[in-house]
């Protein structure tokens, strides 16, 4: 069952795992990529999911980055094509600390 938050301001939307999915499945519903949204729900690849499990989704407005050992603000900002003021615009705080999620609001 899928439950899409009205407020396009969230980062996330949200999906309830039912009977015969797998990340590989939702992932391709969303279009989006299933390393991404196995992080972004604290999960890997091989994990088991279950029925009536909440996952969140990442909203198609926003693009998204997990950052890595050695990221500047300055490297994130050109993967994900902004300049340094639009990626603080669109983080509350950023840490750097391997494993942050960072967001970029699409236009």
């Amino acid at each position: 069952m899928y439950f899409r938050e009205v407020n396009n301001d969230t980062y996330f939307d949200y999906y309830t795992i039912e009977k015969g999915d797998n990340l590989y499945k939702i992932s391709k519903e969303y279009n989006i990529n299933p390393n991404l949204l196995a992080s972004l729900n604290g999960l890997n690849m091989n994990d088991y999911i279950y029925p009536g499990q909440v996952l969140l989704v990442p909203n198609q407005n926003y693009s998204y980055y997990i950052t890595k050992n050695g990221d500047t603000i300055e490297s994130v900002a050109k993967t994900f094509e902004v300049d340094r003021q639009k990626l603080l615009s669109d983080n509350k705080t950023i840490y750097l600390l391997e494993g942050q999620m960072l967001v970029k609001r699409k236009n």
